[in-house]
């Protein structure tokens, strides 16, 4: 695979983009007491247009998130080539009159005027409120909060599981619900936008431009989908983990690989650094996420005391080409090939490292593509699979199950996004076999809003569950998981709502499901 070394073997142009690029993630806010900022400026329109957010908690802290733009759809957010001063405050009540901690930080022109603050020095197990202020503006007041100390007894975590909230094609409804679940965290799976051109999915609501390539596209278009007021409110509720699927940078993509033949992989490489920049800017991550030319970790562990051990994973940076080339196919000598990877060498072994460390009740695997390996059935036999998810990479999958069983990791339970649909599923080391030792429970959340209203159950469920018996629920319509976890139980609500295409749409709980502590079985609540 390319690195970012080797783009410097493009052309003229290409070698421009990527000196300028790399040399503005170079800039970053370390510029601090060398850069000369403003200290009290003044905005035409609320430089907080786009809220606030926090992110990536530990038991010490978490990131607190903003960015100034006055003119958000913008590419510069309408702001100067600057730096501004911006403070913040964080304090134990919601009218902050018991502050805790309180400075200033620099939003720099090389980050778009993005805000990253990293506190290192609250208490454990706390929800704490935020807000910033620059010249007389102040943004919205965040709630956010610590976990709890990595060896203490926590008796319970609730969170919200979701993916997918293509903007043209449905209403941020959902996010109506979640915020009254007054949930401790929210994993986002991934595709938090889609870089299509105006018009390609749908008419409920419009994308901005052409298909997005440059830093400044990409920063509009994130911009777009954060002025949504319900995904701002959500965001504002508790700190959320973020990862990316694809369409925070081009559909189906692996590593520096693009779906359409005849993309050269370095200019590929190029809009991957800027997409990775504007997707870090806009993020609540920490300072280790920044990337490094076309480069970004995302895979991270946290623990959430002895409780769960939260651990979130990157499959598409670091993933081999599908096979089979990316069409539906059996598990053939290609979907079986053990040179395969979903996470590459770096990231497995960490995973694996980070696994066999844990001392948590539930470790949980926050991934975007799932991972039960679901056949389709059709006239023509075989069964055919999707080998953009975990059946491409099938050699790996086994490898990890055995691995999961093997060193007896408990109650392993996997998070998923991607593919628009609700499913459980039990994860077998092979789930075509019934006989298979039974080792980890899989949660997969449908689209928050892509797809528009879909179905609760498609005329072919029936088929597709006799012919995968690992298949607990199936379901079709948009939402997200509401998680409840105890020492003893691990409990999934199926949020649905009835209607995204337009505003109204209810929230309901569609299916419940339980699993208890040493059995991976998915049980009806």
């Amino acid at each position: 695979m390319l690195n970012w070394r080797q783009l410097l073997g493009v052309d003229a142009t290409s070698r421009r983009q990527f000196l300028a690029y790399n040399a503005a993630l170079a800039a970053v806010p370390f510029l601090g007491n060398t850069t000369q900022a403003v200290e009290k400026p003044r905005f035409k329109d609320n430089p907080f247009s786009l809220g606030v957010a926090s992110g990536d908690p530990d038991h010490r802290g978490v990131v607190l998130w903003t960015r100034l733009a006055p003119s958000p759809l913008q590419p510069d957010g309408g702001m100067t080539p600057t730096a501004v001063r911006v403070g913040w405050t964080v304090a134990e009540d919601e009218g902050f009159n018991k502050v805790v901690a309180k400075g200033s930080t620099l939003a720099t022109p090389q980050l778009g005027h993005s805000i990253h603050v990293e506190l290192s020095e609250l208490k454990p197990d706390r929800w704490y409120w935020y807000r910033f202020h620059v010249g007389d503006a102040v943004s919205p007041v965040g709630r956010t909060r610590t976990l709890p100390l990595p060896w203490a007894e926590a008796n319970q975590l609730k969170f919200a599981v979701t993916s997918c909230q293509n903007y043209e094609q449905g209403l941020f409804t959902a996010y109506e619900q979640m915020a009254r679940d007054d949930v401790d965290l929210v994993f986002h799976l991934g595709d938090y936008i889609y870089e299509y051109e105006a018009g390609r999915n749908g008419k409920v609501r419009t994308h901005l431009g052409k298909e997005v390539e440059s830093l400044g596209d990409y920063r509009v278009r994130l911009s777009q989908y954060r002025a949504d007021p319900l995904l701002q409110g959500m965001h504002a509720q508790c700190p959320w983990f973020v990862t990316w699927d694809d369409h925070e940078f081009d559909n189906n993509y692996s590593n520096d690989i693009s779906e359409e033949q005849g993309i050269d992989p370095q200019r590929f490489l190029i809009r991957r650094m800027a997409a990775y920049q504007a997707y870090y800017e806009m993020m609540p991550l920490r300072r280790r996420s920044l990337p490094r030319g076309p480069h970004m970790q995302l895979y991270r562990r946290a623990p959430f005391g002895r409780l769960a051990d939260l651990m979130v994973l990157d499959t598409r940076q670091y993933r081999s080409d599908q096979p089979n080339g990316d069409r539906k196919s059996p598990l053939n000598e290609a979907a079986l090939d053990p040179s395969n990877s979903m996470l590459g060498g770096e990231q497995r072994n960490w995973l694996y490292h980070s696994l066999i460390n844990s001392r948590a009740k539930w470790n949980v695997l926050a991934q975007q593509v799932m991972m039960g390996m679901v056949g389709f059935p059709s006239d023509d036999e075989p069964l055919s699979y999707s080998m953009d998810q975990w059946p491409g990479y099938a050699a790996e999958r086994i490898q990890l199950m055995k691995f999961l069983a093997e060193r007896r990791v408990p109650n392993p339970v996997v998070l998923t996004g991607d593919i628009h649909s609700n499913w459980a599923n039990e994860l077998r080391v092979n789930d075509r076999d019934p006989e298979s030792q039974l080792v980890a429970s899989e949660f997969v959340a449908t689209s928050l809003s892509s797809g528009g209203n879909g179905e609760d159950k498609p005329s072919w469920l029936e088929e597709l569950q006799s012919e995968n018996s690992f298949v607990k629920f199936h379901n079709r319509q948009r939402g997200y998981i509401r998680c409840n976890v105890t020492p003893e139980t691990w409990t999934s609500d199926y949020m649905v709502v009835d209607q995204v295409l337009q505003p109204g749409g209810k929230t309901t709980v569609r299916a419940s499901f339980v699993v208890e502590s040493g059995d991976p079985t998915i049980k009806i609540a």
